[in-house]
C-alpha cells in the first residue's frame, strides 16, 4: 500500500498558511469577518511568553473557535510578527493521519527555513483532539521548546476540558469560548448604536438607554431565537432550519460522538431523552427524585448524565439557596439552564414577544450571560417565597440580589415583589435590581432602591461588562506585574 507523499502533506500546509506566500495575504477566509469581541480577551493570553504555557481553547461546538484563531493570525501578523513564524494546521484532516506535532514543525521547517527551537514562533493546532494522545504530545513541546508558543483548540470541548486539566496541570491554560453574548452579537451587526453606555471613565458601566427600546427589543428576540451560534445568526438560510443546524451540527455530534466515545454510555437514547426534557424546561426548577420517577432511569445515573451535558457546554445547574442563603446539605432541588436560549427555540420553535416560554427563555438568556463570568451563581427559594438570581460574597453573604421579568406590570406596582423585598431586609442589601420589557426606572420600596432594567439592556450590560471589564482588569494586572518583576 502506497503511503501519502510528504509533498502532499507540504501543499496542505502551504494551503492552510496562505501568508508564507504573501505576507499581505493573511488568514483571507476568514479576514472580512467582523472578530468576536473575545478576541481582545484571548489575544493577550495566546501572545503571553511571560509564563510557559500553552493556551487550550475550549468551548461549545460552532461557537466560532476556528475563526477566532484565524482572527488571532491575522493580528499577529498586524502587530509585526513574521508571516513565516505563524503555523497553523487543522488536524482532523484526513492527509494529517499519524502526524506527530512534531511533524508539522519539521515540515513548517523544511517550507519556511524557520526553525521553531530557535526561533520565536506561534503554532496553532486546530481540532487537536483528532491527535491521539494529543495532550503528552503538547505537553512535551512544552517543555522542551520554550520559543515556541503553542495555541490548541477542538470541537469535543468536554473530553479537551478532562485530558487538559489531567494531563496539562501547570502546562496548560484552558480559555473559554462560549456561544454569543447579546453585547457582542449587536456589535457584529453593527447595531450596537440601540445601546448608550456612559461609563463616566469608570470600568463598569452604570448608566444604559436605549434610543429605541422597541427596535432593540426586536433584536433582542432575533437574538433569543437565533443568537447563540453567529453561523445561525447572521445566515438567513440557517435561520430558516434552525433546527436542522443546532441539532444535527451541534446536539447530536455531541450526544451521539463526543459523550459516548468520552464516557462510555450506552444508552444513547436515555441521554437524548434526557437532555430534550432539560431543554424544554430551561429554567425551571428540578430534582433527581422526579426525573428519575419521570423516566424510569436511576437517580446516579441520571446525575452522572448531567455531569456528563454540564461537561459538554449545553446545561448549567444553579444550585438552591434558602431564605437565609444557606446552601442545603442535600441538593434535591435545582435549576437547569441551557447555555444559550436558542438551543431551545431550535428543538422545539421559534418564540415571539407574547410566547407564553419568553419569561423562561429570558431568564435562560440572562443566565447565559452570567455564565461567562464563570462566578458562582444561586437562586433563592423557600416556602412561600423566590428570588430568581443571587451573588453571594467571600462570606458567603448576599452581595446581590435580581428578579428577571418580562413585564413592565412589576416597574408600576413593586409592592408585588415581596419575596425579593423580603430576602433584601433579611439580609440588609440596600439595592435590587428587577428586568422589565421596556421600562427603566428606580423605585424606592420599603427602604430599598429597586432598580428596573429592560432584559435586553440588562443581558447587553452583562457581556459589556465580561468583554470590557476583563480586558481591562487583564491589563492592569499586566501592568502589576511587570511592575513588582526583578
Amino acid at each position: 500500500m502506497k503511503e501519502i507523499p510528504i509533498e502532499q502533506v507540504q501543499a496542505r500546509l502551504r494551503g492552510e498558511n496562505p501568508w508564507w506566500e504573501s505576507p499581505r495575504a493573511g488568514p483571507s477566509l476568514f479576514g472580512e469577518l467582523k472578530p468576536r469581541p473575545y478576541l481582545n480577551l484571548f489575544y493577550p493570553l495566546a501572545t503571553d511568553r511571560k509564563v510557559r504555557r500553552a493556551v487550550v481553547l475550549l468551548g461549545p461546538r460552532r461557537v466560532g473557535k476556528t475563526v477566532l484563531i484565524h482572527h488571532a493570525i491575522q493580528r499577529l501578523i498586524q502587530d509585526g510578527v513574521a508571516p513565516s513564524r505563524i503555523c497553523y494546521a487543522s488536524i482532523d484532516h484526513p492527509l494529517y493521519n499519524g502526524l506527530s506535532l512534531d511533524d508539522f514543525l519539521d515540515a513548517h521547517h523544511k517550507i519556511t527555513g524557520v526553525d521553531a527551537s530557535k526561533k520565536e514562533c506561534f503554532c496553532f493546532f486546530d481540532e487537536i483532539q483528532y491527535l491521539r494522545d494529543w495532550e503528552i504530545h503538547l505537553k512535551a513541546l512544552v517543555d522542551h521548546s520554550p520559543r515556541l508558543k503553542c495555541i490548541a483548540s477542538g470541537s469535543a470541548a468536554a473530553a479537551l476540558r478532562l485530558k487538559s486539566h489531567e494531563s496539562g496541570a501547570g502546562r496548560f491554560t484552558d480559555f473559554l469560548l462560549p456561544p454569543l453574548t447579546f453585547y457582542e452579537y449587536l456589535a457584529l451587526l453593527g447595531k450596537d448604536g440601540l445601546v448608550n453606555v456612559q461609563t463616566d471613565g469608570a470600568i463598569w458601566p452604570m448608566r444604559l438607554s436605549s434610543p429605541d427600546i422597541r427596535r432593540l427589543n426586536e433584536h433582542f428576540i432575533n437574538y433569543l431565537n437565533y443568537g447563540g451560534y453567529p453561523e445561525m445568526a447572521f445566515s438567513p438560510e440557517v435561520q430558516r432550519d434552525p433546527g436542522r443546524f443546532v441539532k444535527s451540527d451541534i446536539i447530536d455530534k455531541v450526544l451521539l460522538r463526543d459523550l459516548p466515545s468520552l464516557y462510555g454510555i450506552s444508552d444513547v437514547q436515555e441521554l437524548n431523552s434526557l437532555f430534550t426534557t432539560l431543554a424544554y424546561n430551561t429554567a425551571g426548577e428540578v430534582s433527581l427524585d422526579a426525573l428519575s420517577k419521570g423516566s424510569g432511569v436511576a437517580k446516579n445515573t441520571i446525575k452522572r448524565y448531567m455531569e456528563y451535558l454540564e461537561a459538554a457546554f449545553l446545561i448549567r445547574i444553579v444550585h438552591r439557596v434558602d431564605r437565609s442563603a444557606r446552601r442545603f446539605r442535600k441538593a434535591n432541588f435545582f435549576k437547569v439552564y441551557l447555555t444559550n436560549p436558542s438551543m431551545r427555540t431550535a428543538l422545539f420553535a421559534p418564540v415571539s414577544a407574547q410566547d407564553e416560554a419568553m419569561g423562561a427563555i429570558v431568564e435562560t438568556a440572562i443566565f447565559s450571560q452570567w455564565f461567562h463570568s464563570n462566578r458562582p451563581i444561586y437562586y433563592a427559594r423557600w416556602p412561600g417565597g423566590e428570588v430568581d438570581i443571587v451573588i453571594l460574597g467571600r462570606d458567603q453573604e448576599p452581595v446581590w440580589a435580581m428578579e428577571v421579568k418580562w413585564s413592565d406590570h412589576v416597574s408600576e406596582y413593586p409592592e408585588e415583589l415581596k419575596s425579593l423585598l423580603k430576602f433584601c431586609h433579611e439580609h440588609d442589601l440596600a439595592r435590587a435590581m428587577v428586568t422589565t420589557r421596556t421600562e427603566t426606572r428606580t423605585t424606592a420600596k420599603d427602604s430599598v432602591a429597586l432598580g428596573f432594567i429592560p432584559a435586553a439592556l440588562s443581558c447587553f450590560l452583562l457581556g459589556y461588562n465580561i468583554i470590557h471589564g476583563k480586558h481591562l482588569l487583564l491589563r492592569q494586572s499586566d501592568r502589576n506585574r511587570d511592575t513588582h518583576e526583578p
